[in-house]
């Protein structure tokens, strides 16, 4: 077996999908989850792109159907958390209403960030080290200080997180460990981020939003394409079994491999 037959293994990729039965059984999956663990419903945080308004759509159809199976009623909380002003905001605030979500809550993480990255600068300048903290580490603050938000929340109206990873991201490591990578549950683990615009095309996510170059927002100009190297069409092609450039199987198998703790759960002796 080629490495790249077992990465596709590794992180169950169909090379090709139906959008209709796969809308079915993540959406059964994420009520599964809420019965199983008692939680009245599900919590999705909402920053504008594609990955967030799929799963949106999915836990909205989760949880209406529980409430209608149920007798009780269930939430999916969309949750917007911004950085100071969010140039795009406007297109969490679309994915709300295309799924008519009731619940929504919106946290501003900018103070937080702005003190613990001081706090940080602190931290090195006792050590004798006379600098701020770099752009990517505050990048990774951020996404750590959106879950911290996020489970707050949570906590308090019982409901379980929900991740917006998926196949994509994972052979490439592509997420902040602890931060967006930290959640309770992950109904698009199995797709690549072409299934995933399947998904977003059938379940009706706005147009803008599909036009949308992917970019996981942590700095001014940051997009997920140019970070990596790689385009979402070969690193869908790989996860495919279709044959790509050796350039870019090298570099994918490469990130593979040095990313593999992130994929790991904490290892124990």
């Amino acid at each position: 077996m080629s490495l790249q037959e077992e990465i596709i293994a590794a992180l169950g990729v169909k090379p090709v999908i139906d959008e209709e039965a796969e809308v079915r059984k993540r959406v059964d999956f994420l009520k599964s989850y809420v019965n199983n663990a008692g939680a009245k419903g599900l919590l999705i945080a909402i920053s504008g792109g594609i990955d967030s308004a799929v799963v949106a759509g999915l836990c909205k159809r989760a949880t209406d159907e529980l409430t209608k199976e149920n007798g009780d009623e269930y939430m999916t909380l969309g949750v917007y958390q911004p950085y100071g002003t969010q140039d795009d905001i406007e297109h969490s605030y679309a994915v709300a209403k295309a799924f008519d979500l009731k619940h929504t809550a919106e946290t501003n993480i900018e103070d937080t960030v702005t003190e613990i990255a001081l706090e940080v600068e602190q931290g090195l300048k006792h050590m004798g080290v006379h600098r701020h903290i770099t752009p990517q580490g505050k990048g990774n603050v951020k996404a750590r200080t959106r879950m911290v938000m996020q489970y707050a929340l949570a906590f308090e109206l019982n409901l379980l997180v929900v991740g917006t990873d998926h196949a994509s991201e994972a052979i490439t490591g592509f997420y902040t460990k602890w931060g967006d990578g930290a959640v309770d549950i992950t109904p698009m683990s199995t797709l690549n981020k072409r299934q995933v615009r399947q998904l977003a095309r059938y379940l009706g996510v706005p147009k803008e939003i599909l036009d949308k170059a992917p970019t996981a927002g942590l700095w001014e100009g940051q997009t997920d394409e140019k970070e990596l190297g790689i385009s979402y069409d070969e690193n869908s092609d790989y996860l495919e079994g279709k044959e790509v450039s050796a350039a870019t199987k090298e570099r994918l198998e490469s990130y593979y491999k040095r990313t593999a703790h992130k994929r790991n759960s904490i290892p124990g002796i």
